[in-house]
C-alpha cells in the first residue's frame, strides 16, 4: 500500500449529551506526511485520531481519503487504508504475539480464508521491524508494557496501510525503543497522523503540526511555524520558551507556570 492523502472538512464531533468535543475543523495531509497532533489534555487530539480511523462518525462535516468520504465505502474498505496504534490494549492475553500481528491481515482476507503464505511473510517482516522475533511465540499477556506496544504497532504495519494513526507511540517504552518507533516513523511509506505530548519530539519527526486547544485549532503548519512561544503558551496555559540547540539546530522547549495576580 502506497501512502494516502487525507483531508477534513469541518468535521466535528459531541458527546450524546451535547457537549462539543471537537469544533468543525479543516486541514489537508499531503500523502506520505508526518503530522502530529498536540495540544493540552481535553484539547480533543484522542476524538480527532477516532475520527480518522473510523470509529467515531462526525456529526458534520466529513472525512476524505483521497477524495473519498471514508463513510461513503464499506468499513473493510477503510480498514485497509487505515491502521491504528492505540493507547488501549487488547484484552485477549491468550493470544501469541504472531497471532496478535496477524489479525493485522484481517482486512485483507476473505470471509472464510485464514493467513496464507503472504499474510504469513508480511507478519514475518512486521515482527523482524520492531524487533519482536524472539517473541513470535511469547503470550501477549506475558509481556511488558513496551513490548505489549512494539506488537500493536507490528499489527498495524502487518495491515499495510496507506494511512497510519498512531495515538501516543512512545508511551511505555524504553528509551532505545523510542528512538526505534521514532526513526521507523520518519521511514514508513506512509501518511502518519500521531499525538503526541512531548513538544520537542514532535518539532524533530512531524512535517506538520496541528495545535489543538479545547476542541479547536489554534494553528497547522511547518512545526517552526506553530510552536512558537506564544502559541504554545496558550495551548497549554504555562510560559513556554523555545531554544534552538547548536550544532543540531533542534528546537528545545523549557516551561514555567503563569504568574497569578
Amino acid at each position: 500500500m502506497t501512502a494516502l492523502g487525507l483531508r477534513l472538512n469541518e468535521a466535528a464531533w459531541s458527546t450524546p449529551f451535547g457537549s462539543p468535543i471537537l469544533h468543525p475543523l479543516s486541514f489537508s495531509l499531503d500523502a506520505g506526511r508526518v503530522m502530529g497532533v498536540v495540544g493540552a489534555n481535553g484539547a480533543g487530539k484522542s476524538t480527532l485520531l477516532r475520527l480518522i480511523y473510523r470509529y467515531y462518525r462526525p456529526l458534520s462535516g466529513f472525512i476524505e481519503i483521497d477524495g473519498v468520504n471514508i463513510w461513503s465505502v464499506p468499513a473493510k474498505q477503510v480498514a485497509r487504508q487505515v491502521a491504528a496504534v492505540l493507547q488501549e490494549q487488547p484484552t485477549d492475553f491468550a493470544l501469541t504475539v504472531f497471532e496478535i500481528v496477524t489479525l493485522g491481515r484481517t482486512p485483507h482476507q476473505g470471509g472464510f480464508g485464514g493467513a496464507g503464505l503472504r499474510d504469513r511473510e508480511i507478519v514475518a517482516d512486521a515482527l523482524k521491524t520492531l524487533d519482536l522475533d524472539g517473541l513470535a511465540n511469547r503470550r501477549f499477556g506475558t509481556l511488558s508494557g513496551g513490548e505489549r506496544q512494539r506488537v500493536m504497532v507490528a499489527r498495524a504495519l502487518a495491515q499495510e496501510p496507506g494511512i497510519l494513526v498512531l495515538d501516543e507511540p512512545t508511551n511505555h517504552l524504553d528509551i532505545r525503543h523510542q528512538l526505534e518507533v521514532l526513526a521507523l516513523i520518519r521511514d514508513l511509506d506512509m501518511t502518519i497522523v500521531t499525538s503526541l505530548h512531548d513538544l520537542n519530539m514532535a518539532a524533530d519527526i512531524c512535517d506538520d503540526i496541528l495545535l489543538l486547544k479545547h476542541g479547536q485549532k489554534l494553528a497547522f503548519g511547518d512545526p517552526d511555524a506553530v510552536l512558537n512561544d506564544q502559541s504554545v503558551s496558550e495551548a497549554f496555559a504555562v510560559q513556554a520558551h523555545r531554544e534552538t540547540l547548536h550544532p543540531t539546530n533542534r528546537s528545545h522547549f523549557t516551561y514555567a507556570l503563569k504568574e497569578r495576580f
